[in-house]
């Protein structure tokens, strides 16, 4: 077992906490509001909250999670932005999912390079 002094340096930075609370309907989705604050939790009203939208879609391998900013100046607003985000969100990543397909598909398999031989893994 490694010792404590093998370990990075962990610290939060005392300028950049967030009071996270949780918005919801309980059937589309979830934001995140979170409020900028102070070390000593007071509001820190130099930075702006922060609307995190999270949502999932269905996929043949099962849900998937998305997450997305929202850029908004208040709880209304994000809420009402909500759902073209989650679009969004669920074209970005159909997109990214097919560019994966296309990579996949377009690997060439080499006799020998890790079928199966010594040593080998099998590559999709």
């Amino acid at each position: 077992m490694a010792d404590a002094d093998s370990y990075p340096e962990i610290s939060m930075n005392p300028d950049e906490l967030y009071r996270d609370e949780t918005i919801t309907d309980q059937k589309t989705g979830t934001i995140r509001m979170m409020t900028p604050i102070k070390s000593d939790g007071s509001l820190d009203e130099s930075r702006d909250v922060l609307y995190i939208g999270q949502s999932q879609m269905m996929t043949p391998a099962g849900a998937m999670p998305l997450n997305f900013e929202i850029n908004a100046s208040s709880l209304k607003e994000a809420v009402e932005k909500f759902g073209d985000k989650t679009k969004e969100a669920m074209q970005e990543t159909v997109e990214k999912l097919k560019e994966l397909q296309r990579q996949q598909s377009s690997q060439i398999v080499v006799p020998g390079s890790g079928m199966g031989g010594p040593g080998g893994k099998i590559q999709l």
